[in-house]
């Protein structure tokens, strides 16, 4: 319900251009309106009620701008409609918030309101109280020479510090007193008082986290490749200007990030740091909260609680954040304007920062984009950059480069040994499907005698992914009644039935699987790979493993919420799992120094797809989660089995040589005028029938043509895979040497009426997967 209601007459009323959060596009920038008297004050970016349509339905929008007097707006006065009211959660976007939100909804072709109603969360609008909690430590012992004064303890004060010496740190002051045998925490508050403990107040949220990441090692001594990119990068404070950190697994990149945010705060401005999922907040929000023990730390991703989401969101609207750390949504953060002081990408390269849904931004151009809204550095970092990040910086001297080549002390580059997997398979006359060769399995035997743990990586979940008739002489091959794919099958091992049923990884339909093939009634068999016959055979092959015990399967299956994944890693840093197997979820920014051994079980599974990125995709996949081994005392290795070994991807990447395979990739690229040399954007059409698709996306492509000036519009063609859900897809696309000759087309298109977003049209501007 609004706050305010009026009936004025809009004649004489300033006007203003509202977003409405809805898909309306008729007009890109947003619809007018009238602003009441009672409401002259409301700045922009304010959420506010409105009429929308004939109806004149009550509809949440957010200011943009004023309209100067005079100014033509196209429609006749008297039709002009005034605004409602204020909106109930009173919410008031940032300026350069609201400024970023107009780029973003321009550059990817998203209407402005569906663009902001993606940044405000919904529990933002639910009153839920923030809570903190205190956080204590020992204080830190005085610095040689200087003055102290003694202030004498009982024997019950000592024993808490006793006690609070043997624990991760820091700790709740109630569970510090728990821990002490105290009733209350008042003799702990005396301990503070008088200088023995220091205390420090955190939000519940981050109290968790810090918790979570135990005793975090001090602070290491910067490498000279750390301080010399932590020296150039610091010089460009209050300025932009982009950076890639290109180093190595293992080479310290994060620490350059802490000691970046530790300037940042210093000189009192606020900081964005993104991680590509959500899957690695854990350990970076615990060691960076605990390293920053006077800042506050705010955390935004898409597994929050609600609860959790409108506490960091209003910590962070207050001023009351130093850090925010999170997923791509975590460049919406409200921080004010004018306090923006850095912003860092980490694992820039990575598909997860694009959005799949509007507005389909890519998190990482998008943070350039806030950096420079900001007027701040962007860093982006990476042991396997884009091809994009890379040739911005070799090529086009858009960024400055610095390169870390070497492992940060202590930690050893993993010995990586590519195997043929077709060869080992023909000597091993075990008729079973065997999906983990002698030389993996002996690695394995050796690394957990000695007590290492081991990371399997199979980017593929499920039991098996080819299922068909068992007669040769018959075709039948089960595939999904809505989309032109196969089904893949799966194991419920449940209860006291084993039941195998086959599942679309495209539109979730299920059924149980055929026991005998419809066509000639012989048996159904089921071939390939997934993570779950991976996980049958490693039971078998190491009966010392014990299933959810000692060994871990982490996928989009087993791990159906954050808090899951982020148990699984937590047992597993503890040492209770010696064995973690599973998807591309475990191939990223892991750092346990216990892992001596990573397997990739079959490093092929990407290359096969009609893609043009699948090269650098395998390339960059193969090389991250090897790095996740030599990272402690002991020497890591990482086995890779490939059907293709001397693939360039795989052979490169086992010889951690990224720029020589960037070298050949970027010369390929540009032979057939691919990203990163020209720009590319997708429209996808979908529709239930497959002519009226065909047709449609004929008549789109002819209209597009009509201006597309020197952007080459390519198509229509029919996408890689033909339908999903019921729906027929076909592709358009854009391409250009110019990114601003895209958006011209885009916006022409858009003001015409011919991009109108919805189940049955998606633009995706940059488009990162062509399948």
């Amino acid at each position: 319900m609004s706050l305010f209601a009026t009936n004025s007459s809009t004649e004489t009323l300033p006007l203003v251009v509202v977003a409405v959060e809805r898909a309306v596009d008729r007009s890109p920038d947003g619809l007018t309106y009238a602003l009441p008297r009672e409401l002259a004050q409301l700045p922009d970016g304010a959420r506010v009620e409105v009429p929308l349509g004939r109806g004149e339905t009550p509809t949440a929008g957010w200011i943009v701008r004023r309209i100067a007097e005079g100014e033509d707006i196209g429609i006749p006065r008297e039709k002009i409609k005034p605004i409602l009211g204020v909106d109930p959660s009173g919410v008031v976007l940032p300026g350069e918030l609201m400024q970023f939100a107009r780029w973003i909804s321009a550059y990817y072709a998203c209407p402005i309101g569906m663009t902001l109603a993606s940044i405000l969360p919904a529990a933002v609008r639910k009153a839920i109280g923030r809570v903190e909690r205190t956080l204590v430590d020992l204080a830190p012992a005085p610095a040689a020479g200087a003055k102290t004064v003694i202030v004498k303890i009982t024997k019950r004060q000592q024993h808490a510090l006793d006690v609070l010496a043997t624990l991760p740190r820091p700790i709740e002051i109630a569970d510090l007193a728990e821990a002490a045998g105290y009733s209350s925490v008042e003799p702990l508050k005396r301990l503070i008082a008088s200088g023995h403990l220091v205390a420090t107040k955190k939000t519940s949220f981050e109290a968790s986290f810090i918790a979570r990441a135990g005793n975090i090692a001090p602070a290491p001594e910067p490498t000279a490749e750390q301080s010399a990119a932590i020296a150039a990068i610091s010089r460009d404070f209050g300025q932009f200007a982009q950076h890639l950190v290109f180093g190595v697994t293992g080479s310290g990149k994060t620490e350059i990030y802490i000691r970046l945010l530790e300037e940042c705060v210093r000189r009192g401005k606020r900081a964005i740091l993104l991680v590509p999922e959500i899957s690695l907040t854990p350990q970076t929000v615990g060691r960076i909260a605990a390293r920053l023990a006077t800042a506050k730390v705010a955390v935004l991703h898409s597994g929050l609680t609600d609860a959790q989401r409108n506490q960091q969101w209003q910590l962070l609207a207050e001023g009351g954040a130093d850090v925010v750390v999170g997923a791509r949504s975590a460049l919406f953060a409200p921080i004010p304007d004018d306090s923006l002081g850095l912003v860092i990408v980490d694992e820039e390269h990575e598909p997860g920062y694009k959005q799949d849904s509007a507005p389909r931004y890519h998190g990482r151009d998008a943070a350039i984009r806030r950096a420079q809204i900001a007027k701040c550095p962007v860093v982006l970092g990476s042991a396997t950059p884009s091809l994009e990040s890379w040739m911005n910086a070799i090529e086009r001297r858009i960024s400055t480069l610095h390169r870390l080549t070497k492992r940060a002390p202590g930690l050893n580059v993993p010995k990586v040994t590519v195997v043929d997997f077709g060869a080992e398979r023909r000597e091993i006359r075990d008729r079973r499907v065997n999906l983990v060769g002698p030389t993996l399995r002996e690695s394995m035997e050796k690394t957990l005698r000695e007590g290492g743990q081991v990371l399997l990586l199979l980017n593929r979940r499920g039991y098996a992914n080819y299922i068909a008739c068992s007669d040769q002489r018959c075709d039948w091959m089960l595939t999904c009644t809505e989309c032109d794919a196969g089904m893949v099958c799966h194991v419920d091992a449940t209860g006291a039935a084993r039941k195998s049923f086959v599942r679309c990884h495209h539109c979730l339909a299920e059924q149980l699987l055929p026991k005998q093939c419809p066509e000639c009634g012989k048996p159904v068999t089921v071939f390939g790979l997934g993570t779950q016959r991976v996980e049958e055979e490693l039971t078998r092959l190491f009966p010392s493993l014990v299933e959810g015990e000692t060994m871990l399967r982490v996928d989009g299956d087993t791990m159906q919420t954050a808090k899951h994944f982020h148990d699984a890693l937590e047992r597993f840093g503890k040492g209770e799992v010696k064995v973690l197997m599973g998807t591309q979820m475990i191939a990223k920014g892991l750092d346990f120094p216990n892992v001596r051994l990573v397997g990739v079980i079959s490093a092929d599974t990407a290359l096969a797809l009609p893609d043009f990125r699948a090269a650098e995709r395998t390339f960059q996949l193969v090389s991250q989660v090897s790095g996740r081994a030599g990272r402690g005392a002991n020497p890591g290795r990482a086995v890779i089995q490939s059907f293709e070994p001397e693939t360039p991807a795989i052979r490169l990447a086992a010889s951690h040589d990224f720029e020589r395979f960037a070298a050949q990739e970027l010369a390929d690229r540009k032979e057939f005028g691919l990203p990163p040399h020209r720009r590319l954007a997708r429209l996808i059409l979908r529709h239930p029938g497959e002519s009226e698709c065909a047709e449609r996306a004929v008549a789109l492509t002819h209209a597009l043509r009509s201006f597309a000036g020197a952007v080459e519009v390519r198509g229509p063609s029919v996408c890689p895979i033909a339908r999903i859900a019921g729906k027929y897809r076909r592709q358009i696309e854009l391409l250009s040497d110019s990114a601003a000759e895209i958006s011209r087309v885009l916006a022409e298109a858009r003001s015409r009426g011919l991009l109108k977003l919805g189940e049955e049209l998606a633009v995706d501007v940059d488009a990162l997967s062509v399948v």
